[in-house]
Protein backbone atom coordinates (compact mmCIF):
# COMPACT_ATOMS: atom_id res chain seq x y z
CA UNK A 1 0.00 0.00 0.00
CA UNK A 2 1.92 3.20 -0.70
CA UNK A 3 2.37 5.70 1.60
CA UNK A 4 -0.12 8.27 0.63
CA UNK A 5 -2.74 6.09 -0.02
CA UNK A 6 -2.33 5.04 4.16
CA UNK A 7 -2.58 8.84 5.00
CA UNK A 8 -5.04 9.30 2.72
CA UNK A 9 -7.06 7.00 4.55
CA UNK A 10 -5.74 7.70 8.19
CA UNK A 11 -7.10 11.45 7.39
CA UNK A 12 -10.68 10.03 6.30
CA UNK A 13 -10.77 8.00 9.32
CA UNK A 14 -9.86 10.51 11.58
CA UNK A 15 -10.98 13.55 10.18
CA UNK A 16 -8.16 15.29 10.69
CA UNK A 17 -5.82 16.88 7.73
CA UNK A 18 -2.71 14.73 7.32
CA UNK A 19 0.79 17.03 6.14
CA UNK A 20 3.04 14.11 4.00
CA UNK A 21 5.90 13.03 6.58
CA UNK A 22 9.49 14.48 6.22
CA UNK A 23 11.58 12.10 3.66
CA UNK A 24 13.81 10.65 6.65
CA UNK A 25 10.72 9.89 8.51
CA UNK A 26 9.13 8.04 5.98
CA UNK A 27 9.82 4.32 6.84
CA UNK A 28 8.70 4.98 10.20
CA UNK A 29 5.63 7.41 9.27
CA UNK A 30 4.46 4.02 6.71
CA UNK A 31 4.98 1.68 9.67
CA UNK A 32 2.61 3.55 11.60
CA UNK A 33 0.25 4.72 9.29
CA UNK A 34 -0.61 1.15 8.36
CA UNK A 35 -0.40 -0.17 11.82
CA UNK A 36 -2.88 2.17 13.22
CA UNK A 37 -5.31 1.27 9.83
CA UNK A 38 -5.22 -2.26 10.44
CA UNK A 39 -5.80 -1.88 14.25
CA UNK A 40 -8.98 0.36 12.65
CA UNK A 41 -10.27 -2.31 10.50
CA UNK A 42 -9.77 -5.49 12.98
CA UNK A 43 -11.76 -3.26 15.94
CA UNK A 44 -14.53 -2.71 13.43
CA UNK A 45 -14.39 -6.25 11.65
CA UNK A 46 -14.23 -7.82 15.54
CA UNK A 47 -17.56 -5.47 16.54
CA UNK A 48 -19.47 -6.70 13.56
CA UNK A 49 -18.74 -10.27 14.28
CA UNK A 50 -20.23 -10.19 17.65
CA UNK A 51 -22.61 -8.57 16.71
CA UNK A 52 -23.75 -10.78 13.71
CA UNK A 53 -22.75 -13.88 16.83
CA UNK A 54 -25.20 -12.34 19.25
CA UNK A 55 -27.87 -11.70 16.52
CA UNK A 56 -27.70 -15.78 15.43
CA UNK A 57 -27.53 -16.66 19.47
CA UNK A 58 -30.28 -14.93 20.30
CA UNK A 59 -32.15 -16.01 17.42
CA UNK A 60 -31.62 -19.68 17.89
CA UNK A 61 -33.09 -18.73 21.56
CA UNK A 62 -36.70 -18.48 19.91
CA UNK A 63 -36.26 -21.78 18.26
CA UNK A 64 -40.16 -23.40 18.94
CA UNK A 65 -41.68 -20.31 19.25
CA UNK A 66 -45.08 -21.05 17.10
CA UNK A 67 -46.34 -19.05 14.23
CA UNK A 68 -48.50 -16.44 14.79
CA UNK A 69 -49.70 -14.55 11.09
CA UNK A 70 -49.28 -10.79 11.87
CA UNK A 71 -47.30 -12.07 15.30
CA UNK A 72 -44.12 -9.70 16.22
CA UNK A 73 -43.44 -11.16 19.92
CA UNK A 74 -42.31 -14.86 21.65
CA UNK A 75 -45.24 -14.56 23.93
CA UNK A 76 -47.89 -14.40 21.41
CA UNK A 77 -45.94 -15.41 17.96
CA UNK A 78 -44.09 -14.55 15.11
CA UNK A 79 -44.92 -14.91 11.59
CA UNK A 80 -41.10 -14.54 9.49
CA UNK A 81 -41.09 -10.61 8.70
CA UNK A 82 -41.85 -10.29 12.37
CA UNK A 83 -39.34 -12.85 13.88
CA UNK A 84 -36.69 -11.18 10.90
CA UNK A 85 -37.61 -7.68 13.19
CA UNK A 86 -37.46 -8.56 16.73
CA UNK A 87 -34.18 -10.20 16.61
CA UNK A 88 -32.54 -7.24 14.98
CA UNK A 89 -34.68 -4.51 17.35
CA UNK A 90 -33.31 -6.92 20.26
CA UNK A 91 -29.62 -7.50 19.42
CA UNK A 92 -28.66 -4.81 17.18
CA UNK A 93 -30.47 -1.82 17.73
CA UNK A 94 -31.84 -1.42 14.21
CA UNK A 95 -35.61 -1.46 13.51
CA UNK A 96 -36.46 -3.18 10.19
CA UNK A 97 -39.55 -2.42 8.28
CA UNK A 98 -42.48 -4.56 9.14
CA UNK A 99 -43.12 -6.59 6.44
CA UNK A 100 -40.64 -8.72 4.27
CA UNK A 101 -40.78 -6.57 0.81
CA UNK A 102 -40.14 -4.00 2.90
CA UNK A 103 -37.16 -5.06 4.28
CA UNK A 104 -36.11 -6.48 0.86
CA UNK A 105 -36.32 -3.07 -0.48
CA UNK A 106 -34.31 -1.55 3.04
CA UNK A 107 -31.28 -3.67 2.94
CA UNK A 108 -28.32 -4.07 0.40
CA UNK A 109 -28.68 -6.80 -1.66
CA UNK A 110 -25.62 -9.29 -1.71
CA UNK A 111 -24.45 -12.48 -4.31
CA UNK A 112 -25.74 -15.94 -2.68
CA UNK A 113 -22.17 -16.92 -2.35
CA UNK A 114 -21.22 -14.07 -0.15
CA UNK A 115 -24.13 -14.46 2.35
CA UNK A 116 -22.61 -14.28 5.88
CA UNK A 117 -24.40 -15.04 9.54
CA UNK A 118 -27.03 -12.58 10.12
CA UNK A 119 -27.98 -11.75 6.68
CA UNK A 120 -31.30 -11.82 5.55
CA UNK A 121 -32.24 -14.24 2.84
CA UNK A 122 -35.68 -13.97 1.05
CA UNK A 123 -38.05 -16.42 -0.55
CA UNK A 124 -41.30 -16.46 -3.12
CA UNK A 125 -43.38 -18.57 -1.40
CA UNK A 126 -46.99 -17.06 -2.35
CA UNK A 127 -46.56 -16.32 -5.69
CA UNK A 128 -44.99 -12.56 -5.25
CA UNK A 129 -41.46 -11.74 -4.92
CA UNK A 130 -39.84 -11.10 -1.35
CA UNK A 131 -43.27 -12.96 0.59
CA UNK A 132 -41.00 -14.74 3.03
CA UNK A 133 -37.49 -14.01 5.00
CA UNK A 134 -35.72 -15.58 7.90
CA UNK A 135 -31.94 -15.09 8.90
CA UNK A 136 -29.01 -17.09 7.80
CA UNK A 137 -27.08 -18.33 10.32
CA UNK A 138 -24.39 -20.06 7.81
CA UNK A 139 -23.41 -23.31 6.62
CA UNK A 140 -26.33 -23.08 3.78
CA UNK A 141 -28.43 -22.87 6.80
CA UNK A 142 -31.43 -19.94 7.61
CA UNK A 143 -33.62 -19.58 10.72
CA UNK A 144 -37.54 -18.76 10.54
CA UNK A 145 -40.57 -18.40 11.14
CA UNK A 146 -42.28 -20.73 8.56
CA UNK A 147 -46.11 -20.99 8.27
CA UNK A 148 -49.19 -21.81 10.34
CA UNK A 149 -48.99 -24.60 12.53
CA UNK A 150 -45.32 -24.75 12.29
CA UNK A 151 -42.66 -23.33 15.00
CA UNK A 152 -39.48 -20.75 14.61
CA UNK A 153 -36.79 -23.76 13.48
CA UNK A 154 -33.43 -24.01 11.59
CA UNK A 155 -33.63 -25.12 7.55
CA UNK A 156 -31.61 -26.06 5.25
CA UNK A 157 -31.47 -23.50 1.66
CA UNK A 158 -30.07 -26.33 -0.60
CA UNK A 159 -33.62 -28.58 0.40
CA UNK A 160 -35.53 -28.08 -2.94
CA UNK A 161 -38.10 -26.27 -1.75
CA UNK A 162 -36.40 -23.12 -0.34
CA UNK A 163 -33.53 -23.80 -3.45
CA UNK A 164 -36.40 -22.89 -5.98
CA UNK A 165 -38.13 -20.33 -4.25
CA UNK A 166 -34.60 -18.79 -3.15
CA UNK A 167 -35.40 -14.79 -4.39
CA UNK A 168 -32.23 -13.32 -3.01
CA UNK A 169 -30.04 -12.40 -0.37
CA UNK A 170 -29.87 -8.69 1.37
CA UNK A 171 -27.44 -7.11 4.04
CA UNK A 172 -28.26 -4.52 6.62
CA UNK A 173 -25.89 -2.18 6.72
CA UNK A 174 -27.61 0.97 8.17
CA UNK A 175 -31.07 1.96 9.48
CA UNK A 176 -33.07 4.50 11.49
CA UNK A 177 -32.56 4.66 15.01
CA UNK A 178 -34.67 1.95 17.55
CA UNK A 179 -38.27 2.88 17.82
CA UNK A 180 -38.55 5.49 14.72
CA UNK A 181 -41.09 3.27 13.51
CA UNK A 182 -42.84 2.52 16.64
CA UNK A 183 -43.10 6.53 16.78
CA UNK A 184 -44.29 6.46 13.13
CA UNK A 185 -47.56 4.01 13.98
CA UNK A 186 -48.74 5.16 17.06
CA UNK A 187 -48.68 8.94 15.47
CA UNK A 188 -51.15 7.27 12.14
CA UNK A 189 -53.32 4.82 14.64
CA UNK A 190 -57.11 6.38 15.28
CA UNK A 191 -57.74 6.16 19.16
Amino acid sequence: MSKWLCLALIAICTGVQAAPPPPAEEGISLFIAEKALLTQFDDVRTRVADRTSDLVMTAMGFLGVPYRRGGTDADKGFDCSGFVRSMYERTVGFVLPRLAKEQAAATQPIEKQDLQPGDLVFFNTMKRAFSHVGIYVGEGKFIHAPKPGANVRVEDMGQSYWKRRFDGARRVLSLQPPGADAQQESSTQQP
